[in-house]
């Protein structure tokens, strides 16, 4: 049997691929990685997408990079599985071929659609029938969008798929969306049964849902084409991964219930492993790849690209590098000034596109490394307010890992061990999402036998241990930006309105 396999991860602003070895010995296995940036297409105010095509330029690139500087043979490579943002939505036709730039997750456009359709279905109770609630990651005002705005795409759509399904199709799979993808779409109930009620309201063909598959399963082979053009083998098994935030937390070891994942990417993500299935208005909910457990999780707007944004506004990365940010805001007293972290709205747990980023109890003596420090407390203070939720729906928080960029600061590290009251383990080198897929595409062939074996591939460091002086100090902090939220999100929707 194939010791090796492939984990290729469609994000938002980069493709990463790794090749696993998966009879290394624990904390080992990662044998080759590459990875190829991805243009964010915004041709108007609001909109995200992505160019299809170039998707699966970066798959064919970085495949062909990780088996040359690898020296593994192709024939050696087992299989192949992808994860990716979800729920992008590419519309297909009849052949499978792309009919227009996917529309990301975080685009904007069809906040009237969803307005409209949030009336039309204000008897429906969303969040016990599809596990979220309907806002404009939904997927069901987008069809509606292209509809009335690209009536040539509509009519040609023969099925609506999501980034990583739609590359695993053009490598040579059927049609299909991940259980993921439908669970966070909306055009479904939780058990997998379509959401008629949605289907209605959206006036959307139940024909054109591809057919739910789950983590794991062998879905087709690569094709001739996918074959010469990535260098494997004809044949290489295709297995169905996951959405890119599931797998990151799957390969960050948030397996038995009571994990958790503090993921500091651009965005701010924050899991829960749990074994019942439980839903809220104010989280999204996942479903764990581990058959019957379930990943209850929220998502914040901002995180790293707050951080990405403070650093240009003053100067630029060049001018300004954030390891001395860190240094000069280490040296600061804790919340001496919020901030409101709602620079793009806020998706979780507030769901308010119409909330604006705030500054408050600023003077003059204040400088540059009081509001760097601000803004990594503000993004703390969101996944504490997370943390919250989770408490009053009855899901524990027993063992906290931290991932992604932002956990390479060893002070945004403390700040949220001192804001959660959690240790938070780091996990060394987590290659995130990718590994998640490679390790799920060796369990769809076999070459591994539990879904436990992802452990063997991470390592933790030590962790980061709340301090109980700082501990206190952010406790009174955290109840004012609370209050400072409630007092501000007035203006920020009349600021809203007359900016938009």
């Amino acid at each position: 049997m194939s010791r090796y396999t492939i984990g290729v991860d469609i994000g938002t602003t980069g493709t990463k691929t790794v090749l696993l070895d998966t009879a290394a010995a624990d904390g080992a296995g990662l044998v080759a990685t590459a990875s190829r940036e991805t243009a964010l297409h915004s041709p108007a105010p609001g909109f995200a997408e992505a160019d299809t095509a170039q998707w699966y330029r970066n798959v064919v690139e970085s495949v062909r990079e990780v088996v040359a500087t690898s020296g593994v043979a192709p024939e050696e490579i087992g299989a192949l599985a992808t994860s990716g943002m979800v729920p992008a939505v590419v519309p297909v036709d009849a052949a499978g071929n792309p009919l227009r730039h996917a529309i990301l997750q975080n685009d904007a456009r069809a906040h009237r659609e969803v307005a409209a359709l949030a009336e039309t279905l204000a008897g429906t109770d969303l969040v016990s029938l599809t596990g979220s609630a309907l806002t404009q990651q939904s997927v069901a005002p987008t069809t509606v969008w292209l509809r009335e705005h690209e009536p040539e795409v509509y009519a040609k759509t023969a099925h609506w798929t999501g980034s990583y399904d739609w590359v695993l199709s053009a490598l040579g799979a059927p049609v299909h969306v991940e259980q993921n993808w439908a669970l966070e779409s909306g055009l479904f109930e939780i058990d997998g049964d379509l959401a008629t009620d949605v289907l209605r309201a959206a006036d959307l063909d139940a024909a054109t849902l591809a057919p739910i598959r789950r983590p794991g399963t062998r879905v087709g082979e690569l094709s001739a084409r996918a074959a010469a053009e990535t260098g494997l083998r004809v044949g290489t098994a295709l297995v169905v991964g996951g959405a890119d935030h599931v797998l990151s937390a799957f390969a960050a070891g948030v397996n038995d219930p009571g994990d958790a994942l503090v993921k500091l990417g651009g965005a701010g993500d924050i899991l829960v492993a749990s074994d019942t299935k439980v839903v809220d208005e104010r989280l999204y909910l996942d479903a764990h790849p581990v058959p019957g457990h379930w990943l209850p999780n929220g998502c914040m707007a901002t995180s790293g690209s707050l951080i990405r944004w403070f650093q240009a506004l003053i100067g630029g990365p060049h001018a300004v590098e954030l390891t001395a940010l860190d240094d000069e805001a280490a040296a600061r007293p804790p919340a001496e000034i919020l901030c409101l972290p709602y620079f793009l709205g806020e998706k979780s747990p507030l769901h308010d596109p119409d909330l604006r980023g705030v500054f408050a109890g600023m003077h003059l003596g204040h400088t540059r490394a009081d509001m760097y420090r601000s803004v990594l407390e503000a993004i703390a203070f969101g996944f504490r307010h997370h943390v919250e939720v989770f408490g009053e729906i009855g899901i524990p928080f027993t063992r906290v890992m931290i991932t992604n960029g932002g956990s390479k600061s060893t002070l945004w590290k403390q700040i949220h061990a001192d804001v959660l009251g959690h240790e938070m383990h780091p996990v060394r080198g987590h290659p995130g999402a990718s590994l998640g897929a490679a390790v799920i595409a060796a369990i769809g062939i076999g070459a591994l036998d539990d879904w436990s074996d992802a452990a063997r591939f991470i390592t933790l460091d030590a962790p980061y241990v709340p301090d109980p002086a700082r501990r206190a100090a952010y406790d009174t902090a955290y109840a004012t930006w609370r209050e400072l939220g409630t007092a501000m999100a007035p203006i920020s929707h009349t600021l809203a309105r007359t900016t938009r």
